[in-house]
């Protein structure tokens, strides 16, 4: 076989994909939530139950560092973290700094509108308002399995800062030796963390869901990582017992291209690899739009080649077989499927495509043109890279500084005010049979009678 032909993606027209096969597309490669459940479910009780201990032992299993098999080996580093754990090469310092920079001004931007109040009075004398505040105590989950994800840190670490989130403990997985990336090191320096974690999958979930010993407690979860901590953060967020809420679903990460004859195949293919790269179980998707065979056939070369040239190549040539490429005619066609698809990061490589957003329904973020690829959207442009996947962007948003917020409502009613809804109040509590409702209403009623308010 030629090796070159084990770097492809496979091709379907929607001239032949009949309904079936369509659904058979939407449908993402991961495994049932039932199994993925099963697995994780007892590692959140040991967790749970054990506490640090229990903590410890998945530490030493499932991030197999050795180093957490001594008793006295810290789990958790507590801010302010010693310099010498955040010392990395100036250009990268320099990256992250700008990257910081444009997260923050964009996300600082998002916290001047939502922080200001709403006030409406309704009606004359009824004064309804809405606040933001920040959520106390965040957990950060910041993947590392098969790479250092340092700009995850920054996608969460910023708008809980933004936000002005007073607790913030970020969890990563540490290496054999326990030590735990220099780049993450510094960037929790630089978003106020108080605590970092070194522990990663679904035992870091637990960790923060549920509090330990070293660990504090979060109220809600944020982060990207794989099946099993995806899994984590929905089964915790189910357990009354935890009381703590998630971000998102976000789960293997994926890129849906729509392209047309004027996207340059090498750039396409470069998109598609983007996302492979992160692990066996991506998926890179591109819709053509009225491209020949030998369109498809010069993207698939390219993916091919540039592949085989890259670091991560072994792990492209197992995961493309579970991407494709589906060729269609019109726009509305490309874009029927791509809303259907709800993609994580859609990529717009088409004529005109600033103004094909509004074609856009469902999609967790939207690159725009061919000099916008999804990369700079993941690190440094300024929104946030944590978002929804399998199809979850058709009922979640991704990651904002809202994220970080939590609102409530006041309303205030003058006596003026209780004359004029008390009564519409009374007869809808007459409709629920709710006397208690009502009379709290009529007592106030019959007392500013009395007393001529």
């Amino acid at each position: 076989m030629d090796a070159a032909s084990e770097y492809r993606c496979p091709v379907y027209s929607s001239d032949t994909v009949d309904a079936a096969k369509r659904a058979e597309l939407l449908v993402r490669p991961v495994k049932s939530s039932a199994d993925i459940l099963a697995l994780v479910s007892p590692i959140l009780d040991s967790v749970r139950n054990g506490g640090d201990e229990g903590l410890r032992s998945c530490v030493v299993k499932f991030d197999r560092c050795l180093a957490a098999e001594d008793t006295a080996f810290p789990l958790t580093l507590k801010a302010p973290f010693p310099a010498e754990l955040a010392k990395i090469d100036p250009k990268v310092k320099q990256a992250i700094d700008v990257a910081y920079s444009n997260i923050k001004a964009f996300h600082s931007a998002q916290m001047e509108r939502e922080s200001e109040p709403i006030r409406v009075e309704t009606m004359p004398g009824v004064v309804c308002q809405r606040f933001a505040r920040p959520i106390g105590s965040v957990g950060l989950y910041v993947p590392g399995g098969t790479a250092v994800l340092p700009s995850t840190a920054l996608m969460l670490g910023v708008p809980a800062q933004v936000a002005g989130c007073k607790n913030i403990t970020l969890a990563t997985p540490p290496r054999p030796d326990g030590s735990i990336s220099p780049e993450i090191i510094y960037i929790a320096g630089l978003v106020g963390a108080q605590t970092v974690v070194r522990a990663g999958g679904a035992h870091a979930i637990a960790a923060m869901a549920y509090g330990t010993e070293t660990v504090p407690k979060a109220d809600k979860l944020y982060g990207p990582g794989n099946q099993f901590v995806t899994a984590a953060k929905m089964s915790v967020a189910m357990d009354s017992g935890a009381r703590v809420a998630i971000d998102v679903p976000a789960g293997p990460s994926e890129v849906l291209v729509i392209a047309d004859k004027t996207a340059d195949p090498a750039l396409v293919a470069s998109d598609l690899l983007g996302q492979q790269e992160h692990g066996l179980d991506s998926q890179s998707v591109l819709i053509t739009i009225d491209c020949d065979d030998a369109y498809v056939e010069a993207v698939n070369a390219a993916v091919a080649e540039q592949a085989q040239a890259l670091p991560r190549a072994e792990i492209l040539r197992k995961s493309l077989s579970q991407s494709f490429i589906l060729q269609t005619k019109t726009v509305d066609e490309a874009f029927a499927f791509s809303n259907d698809y709800a993609p994580e990061h859609l990529l717009l490589y088409i004529a005109d495509a600033a103004k094909s957003i509004e074609l856009v329904e469902n999609a967790g973020s939207v690159f725009v043109g061919p000099w916008s690829p999804v990369a700079c959207g993941d690190y440094a442009s300024g929104t946030n890279h944590t978002l929804p996947t399998v199809g979850y962007a058709k009922q979640y948003s991704g990651v904002s500084t809202s994220s970080f917020l939590k609102h409530f409502t006041s309303q205030e009613l003058s006596p003026a005010g209780l004359k004029n809804l008390g009564p519409y109040v009374e007869i809808l509590a007459d409709v629920e049979q709710l006397g208690a409702h009502k009379a709290s209403v009529s007592l106030r009623l019959d007392k500013i009678a009395r007393e001529g308010l």
